[in-house]
């Protein structure tokens, strides 16, 4: 049976969305502070390994339980891949080299691959021109939000293709995960089952590069951010992430990076004293009319208002 996806969300789908984002944004705050004892790839590998601990003691709880298809379990793996290992390598590597403001900007490009590539392959997710426009639009917020003078900086360009590369694989990787509301996964169950491949590839790639971890090392402070990033931006942030993928469609699900901008600066202003100037509003504006311009309700209704 042929899935059905809104193209334009409804309340429920935006209020998942922004929650998404306050998650994810929150994350680069546990990073902030888990990279002063811990390397990137020990911190990624803790991640998704301990998310997977927590989302599969959820879906236990509820009564969900782990696939025994092996067709599933590869397409697990293949998300994990595109989801996790590539990107948060090609980041962590990336942000060795470069500012995390540019870093910011840089992965704010995914909605759009995300749009060429689901308007490439699938049939209910066609691009149009008003979703590239919303997609340019809000692009522009973020670089204004941000500030444009990083990507100026000539330096570091292996490192800002490495961020390009990221944004590319979860671009591809909002498409994939399409397929798992075909083999009817729970979004509880498909985010488990991403994590946990993911857990599985990074921690070898993380003790071979990083080491063997010490874990009388790093403060209870380190450690609380890591637990942080674990379950509330990974365990949590993928219930959300699958479950707006399965009822609002790939091109939807990745404006959450539009947004990801605009929660740091958020939250820092609420709990980090940091100041809002007006560039910020600016910036947030034109990501506003971008996402109205992709979610296209309010455009359609001047349309047919001035018809």
């Amino acid at each position: 049976m042929k899935s059905t996806i809104n193209s334009s969300m409804g309340i429920r789908e935006w209020a998942m969305l922004f929650a998404l984002s306050l998650l994810w944004g929150g994350s680069f705050f546990f990073i902030g502070v888990a990279v002063s004892d811990l390397p990137p790839l020990t911190i990624v590998a803790l991640r998704v390994g301990l998310a997977a601990i927590v989302l599969w003691s959820i879906a236990w709880v509820i009564g969900l339980r782990p696939p025994k298809s092996v067709k599933v379990w590869v397409a697990f793996l293949g998300m994990g891949l595109l989801n996790n290992v590539i990107p948060f390598t090609l980041i962590a590597w990336g942000q060795v080299q470069i500012a995390s403001g540019l870093a910011s900007i840089l992965n704010a490009t995914t909605p759009l691959f995300t749009v060429i590539f689901a308007g490439m392959l699938l049939s209910d997710e066609r691009f149009t021109p008003l979703k590239l426009g919303g997609v340019a639009i809000g692009f522009i917020g973020v670089v204004v939000m941000i500030g444009a003078p990083a990507l100026a900086d000539g330096d570091g360009t292996f490192a800002k293709l490495a961020i390009i590369g990221a944004a590319v694989s979860y671009g591809l990787a909002g498409v994939y995960g399409r397929r798992f509301k075909a083999m009817a996964v729970n979004p509880i169950v498909t985010a488990a089952g991403q994590v946990t491949a993911s857990a599985l590839l990074m921690a070898p790639i993380a003790l071979a590069v990083d080491g063997p971890l010490d874990f009388a090392g790093p403060s209870a402070g380190t450690w609380a951010a890591v637990i942080g990033l674990a379950v509330l931006s990974t365990a949590v942030a993928y219930v959300l992430y699958f479950k707006i993928l399965e009822t609002a469609g790939a091109t939807n699900l990745l404006l959450v990076t539009l947004l990801i901008p605009v929660s740091a600066i958020l939250l820092g202003s609420l709990f980090l004293n940091e100041s809002l100037e007006l560039i910020h509003f600016m910036g947030m504006a034109l990501i506003a009319l971008g996402l109205s311009a992709i979610d296209g309700r309010l455009w359609q209704r001047r349309v047919t208002g001035k018809a």
